[in-house]
């Protein structure tokens, strides 16, 4: 199996104006377009927290997307750690 097609946890701190504006819904559509499993989640501190399981290609792909500037709201930043995968998740929630 080729690095790409290697399965990677990917936990991505989105910094910005990403609360209140669809910004969970829009990454969530993201996820499923790309067959990743996880959630994004409200951070007390304003931060959306995501965490995707799959593919590191499609992993990768997904993290451009936050990055891009076609998000809704407005991405300062985003803090990126990738790990092994845990497993367990099942579809891609908002919460």
């Amino acid at each position: 199996m080729s690095e790409e097609q290697q399965a990677v946890r990917l936990t991505a701190w989105v910094h910005g104006q990403v609360q209140g504006v669809g910004f969970r819904w829009w990454t969530r559509s993201r996820a499923l377009e790309l067959g990743l499993t996880g959630s994004a989640a409200n951070l007390a501190d304003g931060r959306v927290e995501v965490v995707a399981e799959g593919r590191r290609d499609h992993c990768e792909r997904l993290l451009a997307a936050l990055r891009s500037g076609d998000s809704p709201g407005r991405v300062d930043t985003v803090v990126e750690r990738w790990s092994t995968p845990r497993g367990g998740l099942s579809g891609f929630v908002e919460r």
